[in-house]
């Protein structure tokens, strides 16, 4: 400071404090230059141990002919139940009345906000669809459900899970739908998404009429897995190497069978049991609420609105 004694005393002020800003800035560059190359060396290092650590093996596998995906339906390749997405198609074609469209109503409601199924709401489902078609020819039933699955289906596809069939597909492996659905309407929505075919609920049928009887049981939990080992059995497939996604712990079976289990849009049970197992998660879902009841939250509403007033309908008329 002594070298500026020829300065104003205004002007040593004015020098001095540009000094001071100098030497500070100056000293904040080397921190900042030491901070920056302390990054450069740890994003070094990142990249090294990435390097070194074996990456995921490529899956699906191009070309591996023993290796086949088996897909859930309900709530993991459509968006609700699709035999609710049936009775739907049946009531605006007349099959039944406004009473039983009612039960379809809230049945559907409560699985959305549940976004799980109930052994129970699905066995009455399955027993209103069998007394509805009762009497009707199966080529009349699979015309109609093309015309429901344009209706009331094919928007309600998770693009996500569609995608995921599609790299097995494009892998050259074939990809099955397993569904406590009737296998008609499975099958259906197998054909229209390209997929190999579909394991189903087989419902009874004497020269091409339906009985009202099913065949055995629904496909439902561990019928799943044994249809699943069915197939592979007569397919020759190994199924370390296949892969089966569902939404449901119902189908813990299933996904315990294969090398490569996903939940897909899982409900609580199954997400507890895949993180536990380190499988693989997906969810197509969005928004907090959404991830709960499986339908964009606008929706949510609508339907909460809709099966409510379903049920009050629905227990005014059993009183």
């Amino acid at each position: 400071m002594a070298a500026l004694g020829w300065l104003t005393p205004r002007r040593r002020s004015a020098t001095a404090r540009s000094v001071l800003a100098g030497e500070a800035a100056a000293e904040a560059a080397r921190k900042s230059s030491l901070q920056l190359e302390r990054e450069r060396e740890e994003a070094a290092a990142e990249t090294a141990a990435a390097e070194t650590t074996p990456a995921e093996p490529e899956f699906p596998v191009v070309g591996d002919v023993r290796a086949a995906a088996f897909f859930d339906l309900d709530n993991t390749v459509m968006q609700g139940a699709a035999i609710f997405h049936f009775g739907r198609g049946l009531y605006k074609r007349k099959f039944f009345q406004r009473r039983e469209l009612a039960r379809f109503a809230w049945q559907q409601a409560w699985f959305r906000l549940a976004g799980v199924e109930d052994p129970e709401h699905m066995q009455d489902a399955r027993d209103s669809a069998l007394s509805i078609v009762q009497g009707h020819r199966v080529s009349e039933l699979m015309s109609i459900g093309e015309e429901i699955y344009d209706e009331y289906m094919a928007d309600r596809i998770w693009p996500g899970t569609r995608g995921l069939a599609q790299a097995h597909l494009d892998a050259g492996q074939k990809v099955w739908l397993v569904t406590a659905a009737p296998v008609e309407t499975a099958t259906i929505i197998a054909r229209r998404l390209g997929l190999t075919g579909a394991l189903g609920t087989v419902a009874e049928s004497v020269d091409g009429v339906y009985t009202g009887k099913l065949v055995g049981e629904p496909l439902h939990g561990p019928a799943k897995a044994e249809a699943v080992r069915a197939l592979a059995a007569a397919e020759g497939l190994d199924l370390s190497r296949c892969a089966a996604y569902s939404d449901s712990h119902n189908d813990i079976p299933m996904l315990s069978l294969v090398g490569h289990p996903y939940a897909i849009n899982p409900d609580t049970k199954l997400r507890k049991h895949a993180k536990a197992r380190e499988w693989r998660l997906r969810d197509y879902r969005t928004g907090r609420k959404a991830a709960k009841v499986g339908i964009p939250a606008a929706a949510g509403l609508g339907a909460l609105a809709g099966g409510t007033a379903a049920a009050v309908a629905l227990h005014r008329r059993r009183r």
